[in-house]
């Protein structure tokens, strides 16, 4: 037998339990920091900090919508932002049970109704990228400023290794964002691998994803809106973090969570759990800051930041399915 072949059915059996690394590393935290511990610290918490930093979730999740928005409007799909809005809440949902918050790509299927499926799948990818790449900025800019005293690793040699890799991913976006490139390069893939029932199919979505692409100089003004979306959350979470008494500067804050953010975009868990607060916890702990009060940090704040959105995401979802189920009992009639 083929030894890739070999590697590849043994990729498809061990990817399966990836989602489970994070999960067990959660647990174990939670164990060994001791649950009640932690509980208390939640309890305690100064609840004016809660409050202001639910109340900024609303300008986090303007921004996190604006950003994908701006972008839609521009690829003339005529949604209002009320209705985007709306399928941001449901696909943060979607995203807070995948590994990876893959399950966000579940937008791409409510554009579908106000324009194409090429074209929602264009603007969610478009959008996760550029996500990715400010996100990769930040970690770069920040953390060497700020944390190269901190952190023996975070050199000129690792600054290096980041610059070029951040460049890397650019050159890289920039060259699929090129409809002729990117045939040339995948026409392979169509004719090898592409069944010949889906062809004309897989050819229709090609075509529609690149359809009213924007013009590059946009892509700076979502990645400046990505940064600022970015820059509102960590502001939330720091609330969070004063809110049990976590003595640190704001450039330091600021500086740390990025790092950790980008830890948890490994698929490997869900929503992040585990690889967040195991960075988190050793990158705080560099500034004498509990483990207990870290992890209750990150509880807290992915409450506050992605559950308590999803249960307003659920009504929509269950109010959405009922609606569907009575046009489905009018259409039998």
């Amino acid at each position: 037998m083929c030894p890739f072949l070999v590697i590849f059915m043994l990729w498809k059996k061990i990817k399966r339990y990836f989602p489970f690394i994070g999960i067990i590393l959660f647990i174990y935290l939670l164990i060994r920091l001791k649950i009640g511990e932690i509980f208390k610290q939640v309890l305690e918490a100064n609840k004016l900090y809660l409050l202001i930093a639910l109340v900024l979730v609303l300008f986090y999740l303007f921004f996190q919508t604006l950003k994908w928005h701006v972008l839609a409007r521009k690829q003339k799909i005529p949604i209002p932002f009320q209705k985007s809005f709306k399928i941001n809440l449901i696909s943060n949902f979607y995203g807070l049970v995948t590994p990876g918050k893959l399950g966000t790509i579940i937008r791409a299927e409510y554009l579908k109704k106000y324009s194409n499926s090429g074209k929602g799948l264009s603007n969610f990818v478009i959008d996760k990228v550029l996500s990715l790449i400010s996100l990769f900025f930040m970690v770069l800019l920040l953390g060497f400023i700020v944390l190269r005293e901190k952190l023996d690793w975070f050199n000129g040699l690792t600054l290096i290794y980041g610059i070029s890799i951040f460049f890397l991913l650019i050159a890289m976006f920039l060259f699929f964002y090129n409809k002729e490139r990117s045939k040339s390069l995948l026409k392979v893939v169509y004719r090898k691998l592409i069944p010949q029932k889906m062809k004309e199919k897989a050819r229709g979505t090609f075509n529609s994803f690149y359809e009213d692409l924007p013009k590059k100089r946009l892509l700076l003004e979502v990645f400046i809106l990505n940064l600022i979306s970015w820059l509102v959350c960590y502001i939330v979470v720091y609330f969070v973090a004063l809110s049990l008494s976590i003595e640190i500067k704001f450039i330091y804050f600021i500086a740390i969570y990025p790092i950790a953010t980008l830890v948890a975009q490994i698929p490997i868990t869900i929503s992040g759990l585990g690889t967040r607060e195991v960075t988190l916890i050793g990158l705080f702990g560099l500034f004498g800051v509990e483990a207990v009060k870290v992890f209750s940090m990150s509880l807290i704040g992915l409450f506050i930041m992605a559950v308590f959105p999803s249960l307003i995401a659920i009504f929509f979802i269950l109010k959405e399915r009922k609606k569907n189920e009575i046009h489905k009992i009018e259409q039998g009639r």
